[in-house]
């Protein structure tokens, strides 16, 4: 169950207080993070700022756009809040809140993701481009900033994670490491994949071109999907072909791999 934006921010700062007990060496580090916050969003682009600090662009500045755009967007700190809930609900290794926020580099470059995101939306494209550089560099992510993302979105691992400029995802998608939505062609118009909602595409896993993957579909990992995956349905294989039986239900949610039948 989904916590809001407030519920959230206190469980964190109850853990926070609790694990800073624990392990007195990591105490000024949550400390830092969380407990010298007013708020989720201040303590948000404090941390990820930190992550993206360079010379030239250093983390004060980084942070006062991060700042910026959680003004004039609130829908970037709910979505923020709903991707942590979506690591803690759909991973098991996530125990605690602040897990994802102070050690998951899938969650840390998805919310940097949303700035660059915001920033190409007001036609700020040097600014969102250099935040896609810094995201790639810092976390070996490479997220176009014109691609849309939805929220409850939990990125595993997320190591050479590639999406591309037209991609489009859904609401409450789960994917793991080296997952590639890639783009076929160089003309106008989508080159990319269009992602539904509740789907779930496992590791390796290398979408190509304007294919629509419907809702609640499951990709195999290491599979190549060049063609539509029909809803609720399992692909697998190079070239992807449907394998298993329809189901009703989300994958995403319950990170279910495997191939229930035969068709």
């Amino acid at each position: 169950m989904s916590l809001t934006v407030t519920e959230l921010w206190s469980a964190m700062i109850a853990e926070a207080r609790q694990y800073g007990k624990n392990e007195p060496v990591l105490a000024s580090f949550y400390h830092a993070s969380i407990l010298n916050h007013a708020s989720f969003a201040n303590a948000l682009s404090f941390h990820i700022a930190a992550k993206l600090d360079c010379d030239s662009v250093p983390a004060m500045l980084i942070r006062d756009v991060f700042n910026e755009a959680f003004e004039n967007d609130k829908g970037i700190v709910e979505a923020a809040a709903l991707d942590i809930c979506a690591h803690f609900e759909r991973d098991p290794a996530c125990d605690h809140y602040g897990m994802p926020f102070l050690y998951f580099k899938g969650f840390q470059a998805i919310q940097a993701y949303r700035i660059a995101h915001w920033l190409w939306q007001q036609g700020r494209v040097s600014l969102a481009l250099f935040l896609q550089n810094r995201i790639a560099s810092v976390f070996d992510v490479d997220i176009h900033p014109a691609a849309v993302i939805g929220h409850g979105i939990m990125i595993d691992h997320a190591t050479g994670l590639v999406i591309g400029e037209t991609s489009v995802v859904g609401n409450n998608v789960s994917m793991l490491h080296s997952v590639t939505l890639g783009g076929c062609g160089s003309g106008p118009g989508p080159r990319h994949p269009r992602i539904s909602d509740g789907v779930l595409v496992s590791a390796g896993a290398k979408l190509l071109g304007p294919i629509l993957v419907g809702e609640g579909a499951k990709i195999a990992a290491g599979s190549v999907v060049l063609s539509d995956v029909a809803a609720h349905s399992t692909v697998a294989g190079v070239p992807a072909k449907q394998v298993g039986a329809l189901s009703a239900e989300l994958p995403a949610l319950n990170m279910d791999q495997y191939i229930s039948e035969d068709i």
